[in-house]
């Protein structure tokens, strides 16, 4: 797994290495656009505009919800990361932080009328995951939701299937998104597939 140190030294390519992923419709990042235009869509046409977005990375799509008029909260692992986001979105709070060890406190304070997550939680072991998602759901306002943006599969069995057919490319220490596993702590969640390796999973509060 990654260190901070480690997605310190990524930040500054990041969007160039996801965009050549993504144009060659390749793992891991084939249906990125098409995700991230999908949770932007959606956060604007819900009611508030309070956003926390968990592992903003470079900003790609909280900037774009910044311009917008949102009001936007969130949490990385990498300075350098949150470095480059503040620049984008000065009046941004933004804070670092490690995932496995939850929200920061400040943030927990707080409630959301989105939680969006891209590319970001697949860092957590699957326990991690469902704890973290318990978590989060109560920092939802009123028909608030979580959009979780990543690789993610509908059973084990096509993870499987595809960790064969990705073979040395497939990044091992990475846990990946399995929806029916989910569903049975989260029956309300909803997954919708963007790629052979991606899909956006719906959480409301």
């Amino acid at each position: 797994m990654l260190d901070h140190k480690g997605f310190d030294l990524w930040a500054d390519g990041y969007d160039k290495s996801v965009g050549l992923s993504e144009e060659d419709g390749a793992y891991p990042f084939a249906g990125y656009k098409q995700i991230l235009n999908e949770i932007y869509n959606r956060v604007l046409e819900g009611k508030g505009k309070a956003v926390l977005d968990l592992g903003f990375g470079t900003a790609t799509l909280t900037a774009q919800l910044y311009r917008q008029g949102c009001a936007i909260w969130g949490q990385d692992f990498s300075e350098r990361m949150i470095e480059l986001a503040k620049k984008k979105m000065p009046a941004a709070k933004l804070y670092q932080g490690d995932f496995s060890k939850g929200l920061v406190e400040a943030l927990e304070q707080n409630r959301y009328d989105a939680i969006v997550a891209t590319y970001s939680l697949h860092h957590l072991m699957d326990r991690q995951k469902v704890h973290f998602l318990k978590n989060l759901l109560p920092l939802l306002n009123e028909g608030g939701c979580i959009y979780i943006g990543d690789v993610a599969f509908e059973s084990r069995t096509e993870l499987e299937i595809q960790r064969g057919l990705i073979g040395d490319e497939w990044d091992d220490e990475e846990i990946y998104f399995v929806v029916d596993e989910l569903l049975k702590t989260f029956p309300q969640m909803r997954f919708e597939k963007f790629s052979f390796c991606s899909g956006l999973l719906s959480l409301k509060g």
